[in-house]
């Protein structure tokens, strides 16, 4: 099917927003890290299903340690670091303007794809990483008079917030290249006759994510001492509710789409189609949230989502 990669792509960015709008509200009740550590145990439970009803086994097969360590290394920088800092970025400014740092998600995608994977930028790609990062600065900062009767750029948002923001993109983009690096490496090891393992292999990939996932967050939680606080959140059905259908759209059905968006596509084309949750979000930010959208927010969204298309023309 032609432009398979590139529908896919779409469809994911469409699941990403919902996932983005639902655990924000997620997020405001039982935290970040509960949150994700919920999240990613839903996930690895649906993907157990999965695979035990499509492949009649409820593990990966063909694997081998080089796969695992790919893998692994995807999800301590997409899930781990990446997706803690966006719930915490969600708590703190709001899923619209998480999504919109997600814009950085293919410039630091293409950095590491350039320093792994040999992909070259372009001198568009150098334009596209200005476009992109000139969105996020016109939509995060404003004019102000200062106390001296002056005008001052200043940040509208608090500053931890963006760093968090920062950090969620690029953990999204290098997370994406060592998934594929992984599949990679995967695909290598399936024998050409085992057609389903073949068609499960980013299924049986994102298994490997979410299993390291939730091992990454857990280890976390008792670093922190929390463990005590986090059993209660088990038995909170309306914020389990939410982070079910969460999951469902983001790291289940999302994430799988993803990975197989990138067999069919170059990481650059993938990642810019699913860029544009920031713009898609916008509506449901009035809409439900009953935010306040700016024009120049609204244009600081376009131009980042811009960027990010120029980014791999």
């Amino acid at each position: 099917m032609p432009h398979l990669g590139e529908l896919l792509s779409l469809i994911t960015a469409v699941l990403w927003t919902c996932s983005a709008i639902i655990a924000e509200k997620a997020v405001n009740r039982v935290g970040p890290l509960n949150a994700n550590i919920v999240k990613m145990a839903i996930s690895l439970l649906l993907i157990i299903v999965c695979l035990a009803i499509y492949t009649g086994n409820p593990l990966p097969q063909y694997t081998n340690s080089t796969t695992w360590m790919w893998l692994c290394m995807s999800s301590m920088a997409g899930y781990v670091f990446g997706d803690m800092c966006l719930f915490t970025c969600y708590k703190l400014i709001g899923s619209r303007f998480g999504q919109l740092f997600m814009t950085l998600a293919p410039l630091s995608a293409a950095l590491f794809g350039w320093i792994l994977l040999g992909e070259r930028m372009t001198t568009m790609g150098y334009l596209g990483m200005t476009l992109t990062i000139t969105g996020i600065l016109i939509s995060v900062v404003n004019r102000q008079q200062g106390d001296d009767g002056k005008k001052h750029t200043r940040l509208k948002l608090p500053l931890s917030g963006v760093l968090c923001g920062i950090g969620a993109g690029i953990g999204q983009g290098v997370g994406l290249v060592l998934s594929k690096q992984g599949i990679l490496e995967y695909e290598t090891l399936i024998p050409a006759e085992d057609t389903t393992a073949m068609q499960s292999l980013s299924m049986s990939a994102t298994f490997m994510r979410a299993f390291c996932g939730v091992i990454g967050f857990i280890v976390i939680l008792f670093l922190k001492g929390d463990h005590k606080r986090f059993v209660p959140t088990v038995f909170h059905r309306k914020e389990m509710l939410l982070m079910t259908a969460a999951t469902i759209c983001g790291p289940f059905v999302g994430v799988s789409l993803s990975l197989e968006a990138t067999r069919y596509a170059s990481v650059g084309v993938t990642q810019t189609i699913m860029s544009i949750s920031p713009v898609m979000i916008l509506v449901p930010a009035v809409l439900i949230f009953k935010q306040k959208v700016t024009l120049i927010e609204v244009v600081g969204a376009l131009i980042s989502v811009a960027g990010v298309a120029l980014f791999f023309v």
